[in-house]
């Protein structure tokens, strides 16, 4: 009867911290998501505006070009981002785990 209660338990216990993980992973998601846009924003106003007023800038750099930078910079501001968000909210998690016990 002790070794049902205790897999209860830790069934329960294990469901208990994947809905912890989805939750962090899913808060990191959408602020990752979040910086994306903005630094897509952020980017892509100078990038244009230069490629239209700066000479050289007009003569190098194709829309192709643009568009790769502009992309990058999304790309590794939403990877940034998500990444410490999930790591904040597991240590945040990991202490309050460590505190209830």
């Amino acid at each position: 009867m002790a070794k049902n209660a205790a897999e209860i338990t830790s069934l329960a216990s294990l469901d208990q911290k994947l809905a912890i993980a989805k939750r962090c992973s899913h808060e990191g998601v959408m602020a990752g998501a979040k910086a994306a846009v903005m630094a897509s924003i952020a980017t892509a106003i100078p990038t244009l505006a230069s490629a239209r007023m700066v000479p050289w800038v007009r003569a190098n750099l194709n829309p192709t070009a643009q568009a790769l930078i502009v992309s990058t910079v999304a790309g590794m501001a939403y990877f940034i981002v998500a990444d410490k968000t999930v790591l904040a909210t597991a240590r945040r998690n990991s202490f309050n785990q460590s505190q209830l016990h």
